[in-house]
């Protein structure tokens, strides 16, 4: 009798690694089939002719707004092109630093606002709509300004848009990771959704739970984005990237993601305050708002990615070698998803902060945490405003 539960007990034991190792090899090929059929936003020359409008929000960006207002003056293939700048009632000198910048570049117009959005407004959502509301141009982009361009950048972009039939292009630029911090916690973005959803047919399809969108960098025909209201339907959202996207297809308009690392670059946040302060002002809104869907996922998370290497380390025989798969099948997802993001090599940067893709999960629940008690006691600020 003995002997007889011996084999019971290790099938109870190997349960879990099992379907963990299973989860992140789905995970890994999903990142595979996205590596392969992901669009890169190619280098190659392109000519819009048709007037473009870009629009940059910008709050307290003396320093950063200057290197993308250089930037976009380099651009080539967009000879119809006029940028509107919105220093969001800054409390540095983004207003002089833009003009500094522009000399006289009859493109650009920079605007100011001040004092702080109305009751249900976020303030990008309120300056992004304030931008774009006198812009007639048949295309509008929105770039933060943090964000950095080759000359053939947004040209290409348009060439995306247009060819497709499109209502929204969001080229993705490779998040810069200056910082420890920084390299565990960013390449999680592309990661999140290259290893869940298989974007080829995510563009087929009009369902707005499919939809994916960067903020940093949206690309939108303009009249389907004034169709819906623009940045007024999603006035109170944190995510207002992905709502946007989802509000177009909810309006029968198709969206899509691009790679854009080899054309666009952003350095989100700058050290671990930074990472924890921008984490902490939206992560909540994941899955929803729903603290429920938020625990299911992080429960999830925590069992796909830490269950297989722990049984990598402390079990024996055919178990560790099923941890051992699932941890290199979770490594392999992530440089997946990084190398797509890049659209290039690797660094060693890249490679050590997957192989610590334990240690990514773990940081991701601690500001997911962090996030939901902060929003729970209304204490959730970015650039010294309180988010409601």
């Amino acid at each position: 009798m003995v002997g007889a539960g011996r084999p019971k007990a290790s099938s109870a034991n190997s349960f879990l690694p099992a379907c963990a190792t299973g989860l992140a090899l789905l995970g890994a090929t999903t990142a595979l089939y996205n590596r392969m059929t992901v669009r890169q936003l190619a280098n190659t020359p392109a000519t819009v002719i048709e007037p473009v409008t870009v629009c940059i929000p910008a709050r307290n960006e003396a320093d950063r707004l200057p290197d993308l207002i250089a930037d976009l003056r380099a651009q080539v293939g967009i000879p119809r092109l006029s940028v509107r700048i919105l220093d969001d009632a800054s409390t540095d000198d983004t207003s002089a630093a833009a003009r500094a910048a522009i000399g006289d570049d009859p493109r650009f117009t920079v605007l100011r606002t001040t004092g702080d959005p109305l009751p249900g407004w976020t303030g990008k959502t309120s300056a992004c709509a304030r931008l774009a509301e006198e812009v007639s141009t048949p295309v509008l982009i929105f770039l933060d300004a943090d964000v950095r361009m080759a000359p053939t950048a947004l040209a290409a972009a348009v060439t995306v848009l247009r060819r497709n039939t499109l209502a929204l292009v969001s080229p993705w630029p490779l998040q810069v990771a200056g910082s420890a911090a920084e390299a565990l916690v960013q390449p999680l973005l592309c990661w999140s959704w290259m290893s869940t959803l298989p974007i080829a047919a995510a563009e087929r399809s009009l369902r707005p739970s499919t939809s994916v969108a960067c903020g940093q960098f949206l690309v939108f025909d303009t009249a389907r984005y004034h169709a819906i209201g623009g940045h007024t339907a999603v006035a109170s959202s944190v995510t207002e990237d992905l709502e946007i996207a989802r509000a177009l297809r909810r309006a029968g308009a198709r969206t899509t993601v691009v790679a854009a690392g080899r054309l666009a670059r952003t350095r989100m946040y700058r050290d671990i305050a930074e990472v924890d302060a921008g984490y902490t002002r939206w992560l909540w809104s994941a899955y929803g708002g729903s603290a429920a869907g938020g625990t299911t996922v992080a429960l999830l998370c925590a069992c796909t990615y830490w269950i297989p290497p722990a049984t990598a380390l402390f079990g024996a025989g055919a178990l560790r070698r099923t941890g051992a798969l699932g941890y290199l099948a979770a490594v392999g997802g992530r440089l997946l998803a990084r190398s797509t993001e890049t659209g290039g090599p690797l660094t060693r940067i890249d490679v050590l902060s997957a192989v610590a893709h334990p240690v990514s999960i773990g940081a991701y629940l601690v500001l997911w945490t962090r996030s939901r008690r902060a929003h729970r006691r209304g204490t959730t600020r970015w650039k010294n405003r309180r988010l409601d």
